[in-house]
């Protein structure tokens, strides 16, 4: 009898739970990428028409664990690594949330580098493109009056390096009041370049009622902290790498005298014949050395380290985006703010000695689901900093020989092949948006009184012309721009050569593209 009335009694609570169990939170809120798309967030119309054109199918992991609880403005920290798609994580919520009418900026992103600053403004500006979202990028090396201008323009979105927004804030060029979304992006590099005490100080001087976003792609305990003081309940989420380090990119180590590391690099790219490499080195010496010597035998190379004009950084990073070349030799100044998917491999020229820049190196490759190779070169004396990072990576990385002269030979061919051949320029995410939109120049401004309302209600009234192919319009003292969607932008080109603005007939012309 007591054997039935136990079988009767389990059976009511297994039918009590069926009818009271619901799924955990993180499955009620969709956070499995598989189960998924954007448009489950209840993004706005222009959002996901934006991430469409952007080629944005699923949310990466990160996406799909960050995006609902920051569309509820929830303060996080996030441990994720690098080609994970943080950018778009915040950058989504980000646009979606802040208002188009209001002119002063409402969100706040601080990066470590000028480059991965750029690089934000610009996926901030594909994302927001068709609800007209304006960013500007502000750091040094810049001529701060040109900043100063630019900052009073509308701008919805902020990106800077901590000490040139420290700058604007003690010579009160930058209008911080109407902040409600703030993110400290690659906190770790933050503090490794100092820049710590600033972020602090930015902090206090925003207002207190906002949301709060850290990401990283390690989280010392002392950054984790800091940013626990100024926010709200925050949630952490981990990303666990594990699977990745080993799965998508497979590691070696070669262990080199250092008079000896030329001719290993040498031998290791003929017969690794990458398609996409960078190759880090720890001084600006060291890079500049590397770089003679393979364009001296003829490698499709080019070099970049924090001695060069900022300039020229930028048009180095965009011509090897673009794969205009195959190797690029560079300091740990480039291992930030390079978000291209097929970087086949990255070879640490110089072993990094610290434990996070080996991660953030090596993050460049085995992105967006491809695979990756990360060769290191480690001399004799620096055994104790290799064993540190196989203890902060969590397994041992496999040990390699060098390539004999047979096995070089034996490839050599197709190596000098590759090289002979012009490579394959890449198009980025926003090839496919820019075809749809015109960037439009004329040649007047604030000088001769003209608003943005002015271009949108002369333009609209041009037929099969609204204003909801009107993008992002920005009006400088002598000249002003303005975005066409749609691909209406020849229609609207070919019809302002003979249309005045205000009764001024204003000279027209397609911008140049930066």
């Amino acid at each position: 009898m007591s054997i039935i009335l136990g079988y009767i009694y389990l059976t009511r609570f297994k039918c009590y739970l069926s009818l009271q169990w619901k799924p955990p939170l993180f499955k009620q809120r969709g956070l499995f990428m598989n189960e998924q798309g954007f448009k489950d967030y209840n993004l706005s119309e222009d959002i996901i028409r934006a991430l469409d054109s952007l080629g944005y199918q699923k949310p990466t992991e990160v996406q799909s664990r960050v995006i609902p609880f920051a569309l509820e403005k929830k303060d996080m920290t996030v441990k994720s690594h690098t080609g994970s798609g943080k950018t778009a994580a915040y950058g989504i919520p980000i646009c979606e949330m802040v208002e188009w009418e209001e002119n002063r900026p409402q969100a706040l992103i601080l990066t470590p580098t000028r480059e991965l600053a750029d690089q934000v403004k610009q996926d901030i500006m594909n994302i927001g493109r068709y609800k007209r979202i304006k960013a500007t990028a502000i750091y040094g090396k810049q001529p701060f009056a040109r900043q100063k201008v630019q900052l009073t323009h509308k701008n919805h979105v902020v990106v800077g390096t901590p000490g040139r927004i420290m700058d604007h804030i003690e010579k009160q060029t930058i209008d911080l009041e109407q902040v409600r979304f703030l993110v400290i992006d690659e906190a770790d590099e933050m503090l490794s370049m100092g820049f710590i005490e600033q972020v602090e100080k930015i902090i206090r001087d925003l207002p207190k009622d906002r949301m709060t976003m850290l990401f990283s792609a390690t989280l010392p305990k002392d950054v984790e902290n800091l940013c626990h003081r100024y926010m709200n309940h925050p949630l952490d989420i981990e990303l666990k790498t594990e699977g990745r380090t080993t799965s998508q990119i497979e590691h070696s180590l070669y262990m080199v005298k250092d008079e000896n590391k030329l001719q290993l690099l040498r031998d290791v790219t003929i017969v690794e014949n990458p398609d996409s490499c960078i190759i880090f080195c720890r001084t600006q010496v060291r890079v500049e050395v590397v770089f003679k010597e393979l364009d001296k035998r003829g490698y499709p190379c080019d070099r970049i380290h924090g001695g060069m004009e900022q300039d020229n950084r930028f048009q180095v990073m965009n011509a090897f985006k673009r794969g205009e070349f195959r190797y690029l030799i560079a300091t740990d100044v480039a291992a930030r703010g390079i978000d291209i998917d097929s970087i086949s491999h990255v070879i640490n020229y110089d072993l990094p000695l610290e434990n996070e820049s080996y991660v953030h190196r090596t993050g460049r490759t085995g992105r967006a689901g491809h695979t990756g190779k990360a060769i290191s070169f480690a001399t004799p004396n620096e055994e104790k900093f290799v064993l540190n990072i196989e203890k902060y990576i969590g397994f041992e990385i496999p040990r390699k020989t060098s390539p004999s002269k047979e096995a070089v030979a034996h490839v050599k061919a197709a190596f000098e092949a590759k090289m002979r051949n012009q490579p394959a320029v890449k198009k980025d995410r926003s090839s496919r948006m820019d075809q749809e939109i015109l960037k439009l120049y004329f040649n007047g401004g604030k000088k001769k009184k003209i608003r943005a309302v002015d271009f949108v209600g002369t333009i609209a009234k041009i037929e099969g012309v609204s204003a909801n192919d009107i993008g992002i319009i920005t009006i400088e003292d002598n000249a002003s721009y303005v975005d066409i969607l749609n691909g209406k932008g020849r229609l609207v080109l070919h019809k302002m050569k003979d249309t005045t603005i205000k009764g001024k007939l204003l000279k027209v012309q397609e911008a140049n593209k930066k």
